[in-house]
C-alpha cells in the first residue's frame, strides 16, 4: 500500500480537531492499560507524513502489545478505524499506522533509545494523564 503525502500544514482546523480526538483517544486507551509517559506530538507543520504522533511507554514487552491492542480496539469501537499498518508486534517497539496519526508503543530501553521525544522536540506536545 503506497503511504499518501500531502503538503505540511494542510488540512482544515475542524480535519485537524477530528484527527486529534482520534489521536487522544488513542491516548487515553493506552492510559487505561498502565502506559506510563503518554505523550501526543502535533507534527502538522513539521512532517508531510501525518498530524500527530501517539508516544506511550509499557514496563515490558507483555504490556506493549496490550496497549497497542487497546489503542486498536478503541479506535475500532470508537471510530471505526483500523490500522494501515502494525510493525513490531514482538513488543520491543510496536507501531499502528492510522495514516493522521502514528502510535508508538516502547518498552522504557527502546523508548530511551529511538528518543523520539527529543528527536521532534520541536513539536508541541501535550501530556495524557
Amino acid at each position: 500500500m503506497e503511504r499518501r503525502e500531502r503538503p505540511q500544514g494542510t488540512g482544515s482546523a475542524e480535519e485537524l480537531e477530528v484527527i486529534h480526538d482520534r489521536a487522544r483517544v488513542a491516548a487515553m486507551a493506552a492510559v487505561g492499560v498502565k502506559a506510563d509517559e503518554v505523550k501526543i506530538l502535533d507534527m502538522h507543520e513539521l512532517v508531510s507524513y501525518t498530524d500527530y504522533l501517539v508516544l506511550a511507554t509499557g514496563r515490558n514487552t507483555r504490556l506493549t502489545k496490550r496497549i497497542a491492542e487497546e489503542v486498536a480496539f478503541k479506535l475500532k469501537a470508537e471510530a471505526g478505524l483500523l490500522p494501515m499498518g502494525v510493525e513490531g508486534t514482538g513488543g520491543e517497539w510496536v507501531l499502528l499506522d492510522f495514516v493522521d496519526f502514528v502510535v508508538h508503543v516502547f518498552t522504557p530501553e527502546a523508548r530511551e533509545f529511538y528518543r523520539l521525544d527529543v528527536l521532534w522536540k520541536q513539536a508541541p506536545v501535550e501530556v495524557v494523564q
